[in-house]
């Protein structure tokens, strides 16, 4: 019997959301947008999350980064901007010093990293490129980790490296935007107004950032030196022994504290950060993220809430003659206040549907056109989504319910 009572107010609820469709749509319009955000944004959140994390982890467990300030640390207090630079002479010193150590590849920075987006320019008969990220490293560099495929030609050599000679390893995005079909190999390209050959091709690496174009412009370290003589940021990229990362890591702050002369009692001047940290600190990013979203989210469905209050107490208005007919044949308090409670949260339910819907076409339209970008709906989101949104039906339809059950039947029936 009582199953019975509960579906037949749920058929009375959706009768009075199909009699009055538009006022229905109109009143859960927030929530609508609030449940569709949340699962649209924690769709790209998980998806993005997940490809970072595996960028990061694609650097493999026997490999480390040194750098003077840590990686992914937003705001840069004036300490750490002030710290000297990491050296190649310190990177020469781990791996000669370090026996868990295997090699170390520097990175050399162009001037003025820290001072805006990098404006590095590659030209080729008057085709050019912006926005290049431009490196100095050494023969080593291809197996970091952070190398893609070598598609044309080759990588440079140490006797290239030693020599300073004008050499370039271009990323296959720069030499398609500069030399369309032509054979990069053997050119010569102006970068940043030095002429330099192209004597190889590289692809992106496999655990690249989705839709991220390989604007590389890799030159020879000490090339680098001689082009850019006020270059002095280095990152170093360590690659340690199987199954010794722990180990190497220590060893490598031994010496770095060494080379940079830090006191006993004073803390690192730099940062050594391995794929974990840095996933877990993304992990972070992303938990702030999603914390923001729920919040934004929030205000949609608080909106919402408010106009399913509104409207209910709009309907308990005009059904105030039916409440009286129902309490005159024996309806109690109890039956009066589930009607409109079941009403309110089929009303924020079917919300919360059409907001799981369109933010699973928002997942679906981001992955078609982002392929490296794997969104997919998280369970989380979507009963977040559709549960809160039943909530908010719950919540702002208790007080009209109540109104609606504290009539007086007599007063009700004279009610016109």
């Amino acid at each position: 019997m009582r199953r019975r009572v509960f579906f037949s107010t749920i058929n009375l609820a959706l009768t009075t959301i199909r009699e009055h469709k538009m006022r229905s749509f109109l009143t859960v319009l927030g929530v609508i947008i609030g449940s569709g955000t949340i699962i649209a944004v924690g769709s790209i959140i998980a998806g993005l999350d997940a490809r970072i994390s595996g960028i990061f982890e694609g650097m493999g467990g026997n490999s480390a980064l040194a750098f003077k300030v840590p990686p992914l640390s937003g705001h840069l207090t004036p300490e750490e901007l002030n710290r000297k630079p990491l050296t190649y002479e310190d990177g020469v010193a781990i791996e000669e010093r370090c026996p868990d150590v295997l090699s170390v590849s520097p990175l050399l920075f162009p001037p003025g990293i820290f001072q805006g987006p990098p404006l590095d320019r590659v030209k080729y008969k008057g085709n050019d490129m912006y926005s290049i990220i431009l490196r100095g490293t050494d023969e080593t560099f291809p197996g970091s980790g952070s190398s893609g495929p070598i598609v044309q030609g080759r990588f440079f050599t140490e006797e290239e490296n030693r020599h300073r000679m004008p050499v370039v390893v271009l990323g296959l995005a720069v030499t398609k935007g500069i030399m369309a079909s032509e054979n990069p190999i053997g050119k010569w390209v102006s970068v940043d107004g030095s002429e330099l050959q192209v004597v190889g091709v590289m692809d992106k690496p496999a655990n690249s950032f989705p839709g991220q174009e390989y604007r590389w412009a890799l030159l020879p370290y000490f090339t680098m030196q001689k082009v850019f003589p006020t270059a002095k940021e280095n990152l170093l990229i360590i690659h340690t022994k199987p199954g010794r990362l722990d180990e190497a890591i220590d060893e490598s702050r031994v010496i770095l504290r060494i080379q940079r002369h830090v006191p006993l009692d004073k803390p690192d001047n730099f940062a050594i950060s391995t794929s974990d940290q840095m996933v877990e600190k993304f992990h972070q990013v992303t938990g702030m993220v999603a914390l923001v979203m729920i919040v934004l989210s929030s205000v949609g469905l608080l909106v919402g809430g408010i106009g399913v209050m509104n409207i209910m107490l709009v309907s308990v208005t005009e059904r105030t003659r039916e409440i009286g007919v129902r309490k005159a044949i024996g309806a109690r308090r109890s039956d009066i206040v589930l009607q409109f409670l079941t009403e309110a949260v089929v009303l924020t339910g079917i919300g919360g549907l059409i907001g799981m819907t369109i933010g699973w076409l928002v997942s679906l339209a981001v992955r078609l056109a982002f392929p490296d970008l794997p969104t997919a709906v998280p369970l989380w989101a979507a009963v977040l989504g559709v549960g809160v949104s039943i909530g908010v039906g719950l919540f702002f339809g208790i007080w009209p319910a109540n109104k609606a059950a504290r009539l007086d039947p007599v007063v009700a029936l004279r009610y016109e």
